[in-house]
């Protein structure tokens, strides 16, 4: 029998390929948060999720510590990968050229220099996620 189980570089390269990311974050009391976000994410490095201060995504990440992140591809053969891991640092904004890193992933230049202008601002955080544990499943390998 197979494997579908993504090796290291593979699930890495997945990863920092362009996917919407779908952030899993634990409640108290209360089902967990899932939530689209649009991330970065470079091969052995940090996963970089650009949101505002004091929304639900933030309210829930500073008292878990901690979150999954899941990235998908949705057309056969299908893939998926999930990143698990304490959040290393979620209280700077981003740097503009991090914003636009995360933003140009999403759209063609200049409309990611548009939306980095109109949205970078005072309530902008950059949470840093360090990967711990990996899930991944490539259905093209079996």
């Amino acid at each position: 029998m197979s494997s579908f189980v993504m090796t290291a570089s593979e699930r890495e390269e997945f990863l920092s390929g362009v996917h919407v990311g779908v952030l899993a974050v634990e409640r108290a009391g209360r089902a967990p948060l899932a939530v689209p976000v649009w991330y970065d994410y470079t091969p052995g490095g940090e996963v970089l999720i650009w949101m505002e201060r004091d929304t639900a995504k933030d309210r829930a990440i500073r008292a878990a510590g901690r979150l999954s992140l899941v990235a998908q591809d949705e057309n056969p053969p299908y893939k998926y990968v999930t990143v698990e891991g304490p959040v290393v640092a979620n209280d700077e904004p981003p740097t503009r050229e991090q914003a636009l890193r995360i933003a140009g992933r999403y759209w063609p230049a200049d409309q990611a220099t548009a939306y980095v202008d109109s949205a970078l601002g005072e309530k902008s955080i950059l949470v840093r996620v360090r990967p711990e544990k990996w899930l991944s499943n490539d259905q093209s390998k079996g």
